[in-house]
């Protein structure tokens, strides 16, 4: 159909403004006529059509514009690959002296792609100085996109000896990467990630490295397990999870007395740890003592002792984190009758009584110290100069007399 110019201008032309227009003055132009020429014949202004070609230089409020795309031009968004116009028009304001964040904001890129481009791309003189060529750059991402690849190595033969002689003898790739860097320091080519070992054994279509070698890795697979979808990990623990989601309503709101939440605090190391118990609606606190560390058995069994003093109403409910210290969750609750009910990954706040109680106790017990040291009898005189300190969610009331009077009612 024959371009006319359209009669009517003051009708918004919505998201695809001028589409038409931009398509016959790139025809023009290609024909040969001046940019003036093809302007009067589209019926725009001159500058648009040097905007359309050049792009737009940012000026005070103005931001930049990189040129217009041609029709017919290969398009891809802006999540994707840069384009040659984009390149050329990286190099025109890196030789305006413009930032990195600037020209990303102009072509409304990340900053981290344009700095990428520019640190990959750049070629250096005899003299050592770098330049950005857009031309260039574009040649080089065009060979580099072509896929598959040849590993690194598929392309050595001497590292890919290397490594084969290293797996026979039951060396993990880790290992062998960490040797590969003390043999050859000077020789880049010869260092590799253990990633890259991996690959080169499960990777299928690689074939760099002899398959029955994978039988030789301390898991004995010859495929790669897949961790990333949640259905396809291993639980947590050997019996399932309860979680906070199915705890009673009557826990959440602290009406009911007798549900508690847990946690450890932990020691120099890792090496050393107390567990905390916090009554939810008294804020009454108890000490577990571990003095023999904080594996599940030693847990289970001084948890059970600590709450087997308590009375039958008090014992309702336990909310604990997801440590592993409480893989033996499921024979405490057989031994002591209280179901135990699990938080959520990272959520810290479902058991926020606890969590500010262990702020309280690091007064008593500081980070980085032993606290395989202290006795039975200081917890015990801890956990009672915490319980006789007033609160203020209590009415300022200390937990000890708020439990007094649960039991006396």
């Amino acid at each position: 159909m024959e371009f006319e110019i359209r009669k009517v201008r003051t009708v918004a032309q919505g998201r695809k403004k001028l589409v038409r227009e931009r398509e016959e003055y790139f025809r023009l132009m290609d024909q040969g006529l001046t940019s003036y020429e093809a302007c009067r014949i589209v019926g725009i202004n001159y500058r648009t059509g040097k905007r359309w070609r050049n792009g737009r230089t940012p000026s005070g409020r103005t931001k930049g514009a990189p040129p217009a795309q041609r029709p017919g031009a290969p398009s891809s968004g802006p999540s994707r690959y840069l384009r040659e116009s984009e390149r050329i028009y990286i190099a025109d304001r890196l030789r305006e002296k413009a930032t990195i964040r600037a020209i990303a904001s102009e072509l409304d890129r990340s900053p981290s792609t344009i700095s990428r481009e520019v640190r990959r791309n750049c070629t250096a003189d005899p003299r050592g100085r770098r330049h950005y060529r857009p031309h260039a750059a574009q040649a080089r991402a065009d060979a580099r996109r072509p896929r598959p690849k040849p590993g690194k190595i598929g392309q050595d033969p001497q590292l890919r000896d290397f490594i084969q002689q290293h797996l026979d003898l039951r060396w993990s790739p880790e290992q062998i990467c960490q040797a590969l860097r003390a043999r050859f320091p000077d020789r880049p080519e010869m260092h590799v990630v253990h990633e890259t070992v991996y690959q080169a054994l499960y990777v299928q279509g690689r074939g760099e490295l002899r398959r029955e070698l994978a039988k030789a890795l301390r898991t004995g697979r010859a495929r790669r397990k897949p961790r990333r979808q949640a259905q396809q990990r291993q639980p947590r623990f050997r019996d399932p999870m309860v979680m906070i989601s199915e705890r009673p309503a009557e826990a959440e709101d602290r009406a009911v007395p007798g549900h508690w939440e847990g946690d450890l605090i932990i020691g120099k190391d890792g090496a050393s740890a107390i567990g905390t118990l916090v009554e939810r609606s008294t804020r009454y606190v108890l000490l577990v003592h571990l003095p023999n560390g904080r594996g599940t058995e030693l847990v289970r069994d001084a948890l059970a002792e600590t709450v087997q003093t308590l009375p039958a109403h008090l014992k309702r409910s336990l909310t604990w984190d997801q440590g592993a210290e409480m893989g033996r969750h499921r024979e405490f609750t057989t031994a002591t009758e209280i179901p135990v009910y699990f938080c959520d990954p990272a959520s810290p706040w479902q058991r926020g009584s606890n969590e500010n109680t262990n702020g309280l106790l690091r007064q008593y017990f500081p980070k980085g110290t032993d606290l395989s040291v202290h006795t039975r009898e200081q917890l015990a005189a801890v956990a009672a100069e915490l319980n006789s300190r007033p609160r203020k969610t209590l009415g300022w009331e200390t937990p000890a007399e708020r439990l007094h009077k649960l039991l006396a009612a």
